[in-house]
């Protein structure tokens, strides 16, 4: 079978971070790039782009939510899957991640289905720490499951990423490369699974 008869499926990926030269945006760039060499079509997002104020219970009720909301919601329903690479804040994920997940998952009350169900995820993050953000992972994959994602096993964590990258922003370390190389090949085959 060539490449070119195997069905190329749409992955959306960010970080769940707004710094500028933020470690957990450079990963999810690398990411980008070996999904694109695996045969998927990425789009790459920073979600400084997509502001949104915290979410308020009063202000759903009595606006509705965001634009942003909206844009986010048609843009993630038009994946095949996402990888969300995020850092670790107090061994939890940062209130710009919880808060644009929350808005993103209010949407579908007035347009649309949730654009989470079904979207198979890949989940990693970059720490200049030791642990590279495992403990947060494990809320974001608590969060990613209850929007209706599937979330792959054997996320990925970048540990002393402050010194992980070289001058072009691309990992030193070949053994960590492969594992971030695998992870994004298991969710372009999975998403390739489900899209066929």
């Amino acid at each position: 079978m060539k490449r070119s008869d195997i069905l190329s499926v749409n992955l959306l990926v960010f970080a769940g971070s707004l710094r500028r030269d933020s470690l957990n945006k450079k990963l999810a760039r690398i990411a980008a790039r070996m999904a694109e060499a695996a045969g998927a079509r990425t789009t790459c997002i920073d979600l400084r782009d997509y502001p949104l104020p915290i979410y308020d219970g009063d202000v759903e009720a009595h606006e509705g939510p965001p634009a942003n909301a909206f844009r986010l919601q048609e843009l993630i329903a038009a994946q095949h899957g996402l990888i969300v690479v995020s850092p670790e804040y107090n061994h939890s994920i940062p209130a710009l991640l919880k808060n644009t997940l929350d808005w993103v998952s209010r949407t579908p009350r007035v347009r649309g289905p949730n654009p989470f169900a079904g979207k198979v995820a890949g989940i990693m993050s970059a720490s200049p720490g030791a642990l590279g953000g495992l403990q947060g992972q494990d809320h974001l994959r608590r969060v990613l499951e209850t929007v209706g994602a599937l979330v792959l096993p054997g996320g990925v964590a970048l540990p002393r990423a402050d010194a992980a990258f070289d001058g072009e922003d691309t990992l030193t370390d070949a053994a960590m490369a492969e594992r971030v190389e695998n992870l994004v090949a298991r969710v372009v085959a999975t998403a390739t699974k489900l899209a066929a």
